[in-house]
């Protein structure tokens, strides 16, 4: 984020944050940006665990001593940890020449969220967060994109601005094209994974609400936009498509390069 802004006007049971604008259209803004002063990408993190992936009740659960030993050491809740490992683990699979680190995600949610724990949120133990947290109306002031929500101002009968959603702050155009449910069947899941592509359906979509769904969708985007992670370019590259300003790369590495060992 470019600019630090006040939280807006709270709705019941909702949480509103300042948002990166995750915006896909982005992704071909940046062609070209970057270079030899890219600096270095945060490295992968300790590794996670081989866990299977498939003909399991409960995926994230195998992630639990993992994540326990470390939520401490971090300052990151274990339920939050899981999901992070978990996206990296299927993501590594899916798409390996990605080399997405669980630091990258973390970074991000932290800095968009506090790992969901923004204005006294938590994270029930089916990854749903609640209260909702919901950025500010982007409505165009205060160097924010202008998004009408076009469904929702139909039916309120007045102009609604767009807000991004969750702990990783999804717009919901933007979730749309890359929102993953983790309980997916799995054969169903992993290829979409593989395809590398804005593919979700309404059937796949889970919620941006939910930080195991959240945390994947972030990684299919991330991988998407920036190719190789585990190069300066494609690191910067991918984090400049998620919020288009040098600030916020530096402010996710910062938190990203606090996880690394």
């Amino acid at each position: 984020m470019t600019n630090s802004y006040p939280p807006g006007p709270r709705g019941r049971g909702v949480i509103t944050v300042p948002t990166a604008l995750l915006v896909a259209a982005v992704a071909t803004i940046l062609a070209g940006c970057g270079g030899a002063s890219d600096p270095l990408p945060p490295r992968a993190g300790e590794p996670v665990p081989a866990i299977r992936l498939d003909a399991v009740d409960h995926p994230l659960d195998q992630l639990g001593d993992w994540a326990r030993v470390r939520a401490g050491k971090y300052g990151i809740p274990v339920r939050a940890l899981q999901a992070y490992g978990y996206a990296t683990v299927a993501m590594a699979k899916a798409q390996p020449t990605c080399h997405l680190g669980w630091v990258t995600l973390a970074g991000i949610a932290r800095v968009e969220s506090d790992h969901a724990r923004f204005g006294g949120a938590t994270i029930a133990a089916d990854g749903l967060v609640r209260p909702p947290i919901r950025g500010i109306a982007l409505n165009g002031t205060g160097g924010n994109a202008l998004i009408v929500d076009p469904n929702a101002s139909t039916r309120a009968g007045r102009t609604v601005y767009v807000r991004a959603m969750g702990p990783f702050q999804f717009i919901p155009d933007t979730w749309k094209r890359w929102g993953v449910r983790v309980g997916t069947d799995y054969s169903t899941l992993t290829k979409t994974l593989e395809t590398g592509k804005p593919a979700a359906t309404s059937d796949l979509s889970g919620s941006p609400d939910n930080i195991d769904d959240a945390a994947l969708a972030a990684g299919r985007y991330l991988c998407a936009a920036g190719g190789d992670l585990a190069t300066a370019h494609g690191w910067r590259q991918a984090i400049l498509a998620y919020n288009h300003s040098t600030v916020y790369v530096n402010r996710v590495r910062s938190a990203a390069i606090g996880y690394e060992s």
